[in-house]
């Protein structure tokens, strides 16, 4: 498996490259009101809105003060096409087709490293299973750096993933 290597608050990340579409400047967003703090709003990506993830905020533990990323011209935009989980299947498939709509997300990094291949690694800690944060997977080493692998599946609540994907959820209409 192919990685994708970043930073965030200085500290080493990875996602699987099939997820990646695009690597872009930052880009402005429009904010939508009563969103969580670590969506930044959306924008638009090839004439589709797409939601922004400040994932330094989202990194953060709950109740402390968040701390705005630092304005550098390294700063990033991954764009990442994934079904997330809980998704619905889409109508209108066969019934063996467990296929889901696809929905996209834009993740903010300060830095882009580089793609990595995960068969590098010469040491691997397992996936964590933690509840109030589900995205955080297993830890890698790879060329002398510590690196954790994000599941962009599980990077948002699954309500908040509804509510601004409904589609993909089976809601009809939009």
């Amino acid at each position: 498996m192919q990685l994708l290597t970043f930073t965030v608050a200085g500290q080493p990340y990875a996602i699987e490259s099939r997820r990646v579409i695009e690597v872009l400047p930052l880009v402005p967003a429009r904010p939508i009101p009563l969103m969580p703090d670590y969506v930044r709003g959306i924008f638009t990506y090839r004439g589709q809105l797409v939601p922004l993830v400040d994932l330094r905020s989202r990194f953060r533990a709950e109740g402390t003060t968040p701390a705005a990323p630092p304005a550098r011209l390294s700063t990033r935009v991954i764009v990442v096409e994934f079904i997330p989980s809980g998704a619905a299947p889409t109508p209108g498939t066969g019934a063996g087709d467990q296929s889901a709509t696809p929905v996209r997300l834009g993740l903010i990094a300060e830095d882009v490293i580089s793609i990595q291949s995960a068969a590098a690694a010469d040491v691997t800690f397992s996936s964590m299973e933690l509840g109030h944060a589900p995205f955080l997977g297993r830890i890698l080493r790879l060329e002398g750096s510590t690196v954790q692998v994000i599941s962009v599946e599980h990077l948002l609540p699954v309500e908040l993933m509804a509510g601004i994907f409904p589609l993909a959820f089976g809601a009809r209409g939009a």
